[in-house]
């Protein structure tokens, strides 16, 4: 597909969006693509059910209050599913729905295409680094 059918049809999906919709997936797109909630979305992808503390021995650096938030908002959206086992002491695990399958396959080629072109955004880092250190601008931005 060339980059003019691209725009035709990400023009054509934004034009089929109503208002509702399209704040829905902009807080969607929103919650569904940072860092912690791609995370989880992996890794439930990877090892599927898992308990919280689980999850998070997974996640380098993520703190317990923000990987609730994150698996609270995407329970909300439907993207993860929360099993309450009603036990003593207390048992809850976390899954991918259907939609959060349908996110991580869908999030895969994004990520080959970023670790193919690391070296590209390496060397446009380095360029732009050198470039605003030598105008002086590295500490006015």
């Amino acid at each position: 597909m060339d980059t003019e059918e691209i725009i035709r049809q990400s023009q054509a999906a934004c034009e089929a969006l109503s208002e509702a919709d399209d704040g829905l997936k902009r807080e969607v797109l929103t919650h569904a693509g940072n860092r912690w909630s791609l995370g989880i979305v992996h890794t439930l992808g990877v090892e599927g059910r898992l308990r919280h503390a689980e999850i998070a021995r997974r996640m380098s650096g993520v703190t317990q209050r923000m990987l609730t938030r994150s698996l609270r908002q995407l329970e909300r959206d439907g993207l993860v599913l929360r099993r309450d086992h009603n036990e003593v002491p207390p048992r809850v695990d976390y899954e991918l729905s259907e939609l959060g399958r349908g996110l991580l396959a869908r999030m895969i080629p994004l990520w080959m295409w970023v670790a193919d072109n690391a070296d590209g955004f390496r060397a446009a880092r380095d360029r732009y680094d050198q470039d605003d250190a030598a105008d002086g601008n590295a500490d006015k931005r």
